[in-house]
């Protein structure tokens, strides 16, 4: 009887499971990925649009301020309380329940008390309709995509009083122009740049200056060197008194504004007079700072 050895058969390896991977970052396209029907289909669909929710100011702390997503992609307007107005771009409002300094997005106005600059034609003029405009309703401000700040840390938005926008005002006045414009902080730079040409065709305020407001700031040297252009002729009012002017003021004269005007004319003065600007003679009737 042969003797039956038996062979020790080796384990087969069984094979091994492929190790999971470990779940990556949560990204937007993961979140908001459409279910998939087909790979065509799939290929097919546009990117997914994130709307953000609706800005609550309640909810926007001091460390969430320097965030430009908190309101980015909404126009949501912001009640907030007037402390002073600064400039006619810049104003200091309580916003978060501390003081806050905001600049006036996509636009410029003269300077009034510029370190560097100084006072600056029509300057004092801007300040002071930005200033009445501000205190005849309830102050709100709009926020745009891109940075909250500037470089001095002021906050950069739109301003609204009782839903009028100040920026819009200020152009069509001729006491502003369009400028500092920094992609993606450009939501209304379109109708503001229309609004500005009409004020430039029509010469007020800045643009009564030939060559004062330039794509780099304001000229101020432009008002000194060269005398405005005095307007036609027009009728003078039978109920204006005509100021006539002394042999000392035959030479030109420029006044600031009106109330500087009239401590020397009380009256006013006739476009024929050396004081006369076209800035001042606001219903171009031929005769500036009537009472």
């Amino acid at each position: 009887m042969k003797k039956l050895y038996s062979v020790e058969q080796a384990p087969i390896d069984k094979p091994s499971e492929t190790p999971k991977k470990a779940p990556e970052k949560e990204s937007v396209d993961d979140v908001e990925k459409p279910k998939e029907v087909s790979s065509t289909k799939a290929e097919e669909q546009s990117v997914p649009v994130i709307v953000p929710s609706k800005n609550d100011s309640s909810k926007v702390t001091s460390e969430k301020l320097n965030d430009a997503t908190e309101t980015s992609g909404t126009t949501a307007r912001i009640p907030v309380k007037l402390v002073k107005v600064i400039d006619g771009d810049t104003i200091k409002i309580i916003y978060n329940g501390k003081e806050q300094n905001v600049r006036y997005l996509l636009i410029d106005t003269p300077e009034t008390n510029h370190p560097r600059l100084g006072k600056q034609p029509f300057g004092d003029e801007a300040k002071a309709r930005n200033k009445e405009l501000i205190e005849s309703g309830t102050l709100e401000i709009e926020f745009d995509v891109g940075e909250r700040f500037d470089k001095y840390n002021r906050l950069l938005a739109y301003i609204y009083v009782d839903g009028k926008n100040l920026q819009k005002i200020l152009l069509s006045e001729g006491l502003a122009r369009v400028a500092y414009v920094y992609p993606p902080n450009t939501r209304y730079v379109d109708p503001y740049e229309k609004t500005q040409a009409i004020a430039k065709e029509k010469k007020l305020g800045i643009w009564s200056v030939e060559d004062y407001a330039t794509d780099s700031g304001f000229n101020a040297q432009a008002v000194k060197e060269k005398p405005e252009k005095s307007a036609p002729q027009k009728a003078t009012p039978a109920s204006a008194p005509v100021a006539k002017p002394s042999h000392a003021t035959q030479k030109s004269e420029w006044f600031q504004n009106c109330s500087e005007l009239r401590k020397t004319y009380p009256h006013g003065v006739p476009s024929s007079h050396p004081a006369y600007q076209p800035k001042m003679d606001r219903d171009q009737d031929g005769f500036a700072c009537e009472r």
